[in-house]
């Protein structure tokens, strides 16, 4: 049964199921560093949540790219010392993709994002305009940059270098609703002082930076 939101008392604009009267909250971006966990304490949110959200992040955004030639150079690369480098071609890639995110979360679907804010603030206030008119709740994801460098050294799948670069580099100039320490917290207790907020988050709060 569809219920209505804020204003909406048929459902009829939203399509947001009977969820949508306990937590009202549209988005939940998650921004932390290299190997600071944040789609693992995504996915345990994910698992806590009565209603089916989608979890999209920067790795498919970037698993999608070109991964050679030409539009492959045009996008973004990965040098030897741990930086990430954003050709001319990959902020209007990404303002696409981030506008499709947003056509989902439009559509009635909630949606975890799964982010990395390389340009700090600026990051998040492009992310902010194409989300705008959703409710969205910001989560800060730190992790101790030594812990994330020795997560990254297991993993083998990232540049030597990126954990520690990203570690502080992404919240610069950023503001949440809630910040978790993943090397101080497991990942579903992170989750569960997450859902907290969402929860207490019922008839919604608005939109945009907090």
């Amino acid at each position: 049964m569809h219920c209505g939101r804020r204003g909406d008392p048929g459902g009829l604009r939203s399509g947001r199921l009977e969820y949508a009267r306990r937590v009202n909250t549209d988005v939940v971006v998650f921004n932390g560093g290299s190997s600071s966990g944040t789609t693992t304490l995504a996915r345990a949110l994910q698992g806590m949540l009565d209603e089916a959200w989608l979890l999209l992040g920067v790795d498919d955004l970037v698993d999608a790219l070109p991964q050679r030639g030409a539009g492959a150079a045009a996008t973004i690369a990965f040098p030897p010392d741990g930086s990430v480098v954003v050709g001319p071609v990959f902020m209007r890639v990404q303002e696409a993709w981030t506008a499709g995110v947003a056509a989902i979360a439009r559509a009635g679907v909630g949606v975890l994002v799964d982010d990395v804010f390389l340009g700090g603030g600026a990051s998040q206030a492009r992310l902010a305009a194409a989300l705008g008119g959703l409710d969205v709740l910001w989560v800060g994801v730190r992790c101790d940059a030594h812990v994330a460098a020795a997560r990254e050294a297991r993993r083998g799948d990232r540049v030597t270098g990126m954990a520690i670069a990203q570690a502080e580099a992404v919240h610069d100039g950023v503001r949440y609703d809630i910040e978790v320490d993943t090397s101080r917290a497991s990942p579903e207790d992170c989750a569960r002082e997450v859902l907290a907020v969402l929860s207490a988050r019922v008839g919604g709060t608005g939109s945009g930076v907090p």
